[in-house]
Formats: C-alpha cells, sequence, structure tokens
C-alpha cells in the first residue's frame, strides 16, 4: 500500500498545463480591463456631456438655479459611477500584467502580487455586490410598505 502524505499548500507548483491556462486567462484579463477602461472612460464623457445638454435644456426652460443644479448632479452620477467602475478593471488589468511577467520570468513574488490583485478584484465586485443587495432589500421594504399604505 502506497502511503499518501497530505498536501499543503507549499506543494503546490504551477505545471506546464496551468501556465498555458493562466497565460490564455491573463490575456482575456487584459482585454476585458482596457474595454472598461474605455468604457469608464466612455461613461464620464456621457456624463459631462449629459450634464451640459441638462443644465442647458432646463436654463432654456427658465427653471434658473435648479437648471445648474440639476445638470451638474447628473455629471457628478455618470462621473461618480466611471470612478467605480474604474477600480475592478484596474485590479484586473494588474492582474494581467503582473500574471504574464510572473510566467515568463518564472517569478513567484510577481506571481503571489498578481493573485493578491485578482483577489482584490473579486473582493471588490463582492463588496458591491453586497451594497446592491442592501439597496434592493431596501427598495423591496419600501414598495411593501408604500403598498400597505395606499390600501
Amino acid at each position: 500500500m502506497d502511503q499518501q502524505t497530505p498536501t499543503n499548500l507549499f506543494d503546490l507548483q504551477v505545471d506546464q498545463q496551468s501556465s498555458v491556462f493562466l497565460g490564455e486567462s491573463a490575456r482575456w484579463a487584459r482585454f476585458l480591463a482596457i474595454l472598461g477602461f474605455i468604457m469608464c472612460g466612455l461613461i464620464a464623457l456621457f456624463g459631462l456631456l449629459a450634464g451640459t445638454i441638462l443644465t442647458g435644456t432646463m436654463s432654456s426652460m427658465n427653471m434658473g438655479g435648479a437648471s445648474m443644479l440639476g445638470g451638474s448632479l447628473g455629471a457628478l452620477v455618470y462621473i461618480g459611477a466611471a470612478i467605480i467602475c474604474f477600480f475592478p478593471f484596474l485590479y484586473l488589468y494588474r492582474f494581467a500584467t503582473k500574471i504574464r511577467v510572473a510566467l515568463g520570468n518564472n517569478d513567484q513574488v510577481t506571481l503571489s502580487e498578481s493573485f493578491k490583485n485578482l483577489k482584490s478584484y473579486f473582493k471588490f465586485y463582492g463588496i458591491l455586490s453586497i451594497i446592491a443587495l442592501g439597496f434592493y432589500a431596501i427598495a423591496l421594504i419600501a414598495l411593501i410598505l408604500g403598498a400597505a399604505v395606499g390600501r
């Protein structure tokens, strides 16, 4: 009978097949990160344009100070969304670039840094998902209370 020794994390190695999979994942991650950066830029640009258009439209309707506030608020919402979306794509891009360097140079430290960025990417989206679920729960409670009061 062969005795199997327990495996611990220090015995893990990146073999050739895992290296190929990680390299391909890095290419896709880099592509998605660059696409995300472009989308963040477009969202911010749209926010600036929408804010300007909204300010002009509201001022032509003689809304006074509300036109400036409405346009600025709309622009800030879009720019804020672009900034929030920027960070996970930055983590994904860092993962992609560092994993490629680590695989090319057989560098354990850079490999660890790349996985740290991947962890940050998933952590960011996990926290964002929890926040979104909280908002959905609050909206559902408000909907139920509104329906109960309306009867």
